[in-house]
């Protein structure tokens, strides 16, 4: 009983287990259907071509590109429309075609790649309409000669016109705000005048003020008492304004002495009696009578005239002196707009720089600057052209040049033409090769000899740490043969380092005809991914008659 028991156990968990899997393999079976918006149309209109697919979300799904729809003309690819459903996906896949000649078309089966499944959708049919023309009312002309036209202008123009505005208005800016001989203020136009100038001047200003009107004694003295100050400091003695009454009249007394000074004992008596006044004014609080103070500003005003009298003509060594050092003046004042301009200018620079690498990326905008060889070529002007026979039509940055190529001894004697930019050790390599063995035509060729004399080549050019991958590849004209790619470490030229880099094989073959792609580029080259994506992209082949 206990061993059947186990068994019954046994039996269920299997039964179980089978109907688990067998739910999980209905689950994950696709479905494709296809469909148009319509069957008749008349001639240069469009139809909607619709392939729909629900598969495992961890499928592959490859949908046909290229014009796999002939006799019909595809216009626009549109991009797959994707939804989730519980752990199914339902893609749906839609194409633009339309037919300019009247007629009734079928729309080929088209090849659906699922994961590991290869599915067909059924051929459509379409009627495509002539236009009836009543020539009855309406005539018929002769065909117009051909005219030249006005080429249309780009947004270069007009994108170059905003940078020259911008400039010309920051250029505007730093004339304004910087370069410009501005207007003088009424204290720096003060401040340019002789000190004698500036002293009289200042006089005046006093005696237009209200000081003695609103009994402000303190004030005028200590306003006319800095008047002299101020002039004895720039003229006679530069510690004049910070030293006390009794060290100034000191001073004087010691230049007048040493004959530095030509001052009477009356003018620097005069002077001191002012001083002292000034300061019982402003410390003692002694108020003498506005008479005396209008007497004093007088002295003061004459004892300014003999100082000038007393000083010394400059002499020529001290003339020039003072014009050097105007000079070395306006030299500072330049240097410091130059600083200034150059600081704007630096600051524009780089506010730019991070604006722009902000919107499309530090390297991106590096590289246009400085530049970078695999982003001219990805940006530049492509060549769409056919090499060998049967071609092979590929879009490559540059076109292809013909070079000599040895024989392929690993499968047996063969013609080979070859074609190449760049080599197996530069930074981007791109090579296209048509071989045709001298074998029957019903012989096929073993692409796994193809694959291994290939990567025998990276091994002879001294590429090392081989990663090999092998997947199936189908062209968009329907053509399906190998790509193999991986990473591999390649030497660089005149030294001993190894920079990684990616590698990519295509093989085709028909009849006694091989056919291969291969690509090289550096690992760090985002450029460089993109140009060879477009390129992969762009392979098609002619099947040999």
């Amino acid at each position: 009983m206990k061993l059947n028991k186990y068994f019954l156990y046994g039996f269920r968990k299997s039964l179980y287990i089978s109907f688990f899997f067998f739910v999980f393999s209905f689950f994950s079976y696709s479905q494709v259907t296809s469909s148009i918006d319509s069957t008749k149309i008349k001639i240069g209109a469009q139809i909607t071509y619709k392939i729909q697919v629900e598969s495992d979300t961890t499928d592959l799904v490859v949908f046909p590109e290229g014009q796999t729809f002939s006799p019909l003309e595809m216009i626009e690819s549109y991009k797959v429309d994707t939804t989730k459903k519980a752990s199914k996906y339902n893609l749906i896949k839609k194409y633009a075609l339309t037919q300019f000649d009247w007629g009734v078309y079928t729309i080929p089966r088209q090849k659906i790649i699922v994961g590991d499944k290869t599915f067909f959708t059924d051929s459509l049919k379409v009627e495509v309409n002539n236009i009836e023309i009543d020539t009855t009312k309406q005539g018929l002309y002769d065909i117009k000669p051909i005219i030249e036209v006005e080429k249309s202008s780009s947004d270069f123009w007009i994108n170059l016109l905003y940078v020259v505005l911008i400039l010309a208005l920051v250029a505007a800016l730093i004339y304004w705000f910087v370069w410009r001989k501005k207007p003088l203020t009424e204290e720096e136009q003060i401040a340019l005048l002789p000190p004698y100038d500036r002293a009289k001047l200042a006089l005046k200003k006093l005696d237009e003020s209200n000081y003695l009107k609103n009994a402000e004694i303190k004030e005028y003295y200590s306003e006319l008492t800095f008047i002299i100050r101020r002039y004895l400091d720039e003229k006679v003695y530069d510690k004049a304004l910070e030293s006390t009454t009794d060290e100034l009249m000191q001073r004087l007394r010691l230049l007048k002495d040493a004959n530095q000074v030509d001052l009477s004992n009356d003018d620097i008596k005069n002077l001191e009696t002012i001083f002292k006044r000034a300061d019982l004014v402003k410390f003692a609080k002694s108020s003498p009578d506005i008479a005396l103070a209008e007497i004093d500003r007088n002295t003061i005003d004459m004892e300014i005239d003999h100082v000038k009298e007393a000083l010394p003509e400059p002499t020529e060594e001290e003339k020039l002196l003072d014009q050097k050092y105007k000079e070395e003046q306006e030299r500072k004042k330049k240097r410091r707009k130059i600083i200034i301009t150059g600081v704007i200018v630096v600051t524009l620079l780089i506010a730019t720089f991070v604006g722009f690498s902000l919107k499309y990326g530090f390297t991106y905008v590096k590289d246009t600057i400085i530049g970078h060889e695999s982003k001219e070529l990805l940006e530049g002007d492509w060549v769409r052209s056919e090499y060998g026979v049967p071609p092979i039509y590929i879009s490559t940055p540059e076109v292809l040049q013909r070079v000599e190529s040895e024989t392929i001894d690993s499968i047996q004697a063969a013609k080979t033409t070859f074609f190449t930019y760049g080599s197996l050790l530069s930074s981007l390599n791109i090579a296209v090769s048509t071989s045709k063995f001298n074998i029957p035509d019903s012989t096929q060729i073993d692409l796994n000899l193809g694959v291994e004399n290939a990567l025998r080549v990276l091994e002879n050019n001294g590429v090392k740490n081989i990663i090999t991958k092998q997947d199936q590849f189908i062209t968009p004209n329907a053509a399906e043969g190998i790509k193999v790619h991986g990473t591999a470490d390649f030497p660089r030229p005149l030294t001993n380092n190894f920079e990684k880099g990616n590698y990519v094989f295509l093989l085709f073959t028909s009849k006694n005809i091989l056919q291969q792609v291969l690509l090289v580029w550096r690992s760090d080259d985002v450029y460089a991914d993109q140009i060879m994506e477009r390129i992969l992209n762009s392979v098609e082949l002619k099947k040999a008659e």
